[in-house]
């Protein structure tokens, strides 16, 4: 398992809590040990730059996904096989500020954020009311199970 994270935000981030959530989920989802994550935690202004770039809106964002190899969740019978997953960005100023009108950490916000990124570069998605049903059970799923409590939700 390869999980790199750079943290470009001129924020500090306790990073091991990230990646012990990714292994959670990779675990959960039955992605093949050998699979690659890269997270990168950036500052308002590249967030910004990104979001107008790849999602074509105004502003900074959360957190963005851009996923590789089109991986998707395996089951225990047969894992998904090995490859690239993708790339995970997100932006510690906005989960910050977000965390504080949720009345949570950022820590914890990050953790939400991450498991949001991380079922993007699954194939999930949250347009259609179904989707966003499934994507968001799932979400509170992992984060229950890593957090070992029901999760805080700032996700609209």
């Amino acid at each position: 398992m390869s999980i790199e994270i750079n943290n470009e935000s001129g924020v500090e981030v306790r990073q091991e809590e990230l990646v012990r959530l990714i292994k959670h989920i990779l675990a959960a989802m039955f992605l093949h040990p050998q699979t690659e994550v890269s997270v990168i935690l950036a500052d308002v202004d590249t967030m910004e730059k990104l979001h107008i770039e790849w999602m074509d809106e105004p502003g900074a964002t959360d957190v963005l996904s851009f996923p590789m190899d089109e991986l998707r969740p395996g089951t225990a019978a047969m894992p998904t096989p090995a490859g690239l997953l993708g790339d995970i960005v997100l932006c510690p100023v906005i989960a910050q500020e977000q965390a504080v009108a949720a009345g949570h950490s950022m820590e914890e916000e990050l953790l939400l954020l991450t498991t949001h990124g991380m079922l993007h570069l699954m194939g999930y998605d949250h347009g259609e009311p179904e989707e966003k049903e499934e994507m968001f059970g799932i979400q509170r799923e992992l984060l229950s199970n890593f957090l070992g409590r029901k999760p805080r939700e700032t996700m609209k």
